[in-house]
């Protein structure tokens, strides 16, 4: 299976001066070291990711403060992020955006966020490339771990294409590595399509 190729993120590739901070993996187990103590009220973490994928971190992110706290608190240990872009926002539509936005909803935007995150642990990109993974464990629970695929017609005949797809059709875009941590881009939602049935409710039943 071919690996996919990456190269240090150039000044182009990262606005408002976080180049220094953030690099596309070339070496997805190297450490870089940076500053992890908060600036004020936010993270350098948080920063950036208000900053690149202020979608996620407004709709997502921000509102968990279990979430919030635990990045914090491993920064300088390890993490890992699954980040939908801003594509994969907009994929949602209108209604769903708006269900993120609403106070009712709340429980179940922080849940979405458990899923897209790891809060003790550093799983690079080779990893997840490993034929032998199959998932992994993070906050809200565990997510599937796959070769991405292309090509075929209504899914047959299609072939591995070297990349990776996480949870049922989250495609791993680009994979940053920030401080001990490490963010993977992906073009849509990681969390459980069964999550949406719980919006404009008071709570997720079953939780506490």
């Amino acid at each position: 299976m071919q690996r996919l190729t990456f190269v240090l993120l150039t000044a182009v590739g990262v606005v408002c001066g976080f180049t220094s901070r953030a690099q596309l993996l070339s070496l997805p187990r190297s450490r870089l070291a940076m500053s992890t103590e908060p600036q004020g009220n936010q993270s350098e973490l948080e920063l950036f990711l208000a900053d690149r994928y202020p979608s996620f971190y407004q709709l997502v992110l921000k509102p968990n403060e279990k979430v919030v706290k635990t990045l914090r608190k491993n920064a300088s240990f390890g993490f890992t992020l699954f980040v939908p872009n801003e594509a994969a926002f907009g994929k949602l539509g209108e209604k769903r955006i708006n269900q993120l936005k609403d106070a009712r909803n709340l429980e179940t935007a922080s849940k979405i966020s458990d899923y897209h995150t790891i809060g003790e642990e550093t799983v690079p990109l080779d990893v997840l490339l490993g034929d032998n993974i199959g998932g992994v464990l993070t906050m809200g629970g565990e997510v599937r771990v796959g070769p991405s695929q292309s090509g075929g017609f209504f899914g047959i005949g299609a072939k591995d294409d070297g990349g990776v797809v996480i949870g049922s059709n989250a495609k791993i875009v680009q994979s940053f590595q920030f401080g001990a941590g490490v963010i993977h881009e992906v073009d849509s939602l990681v969390s459980p399509e069964i999550l949406w049935r719980y919006v404009d409710q008071l709570r997720i039943p079953g939780s506490k």
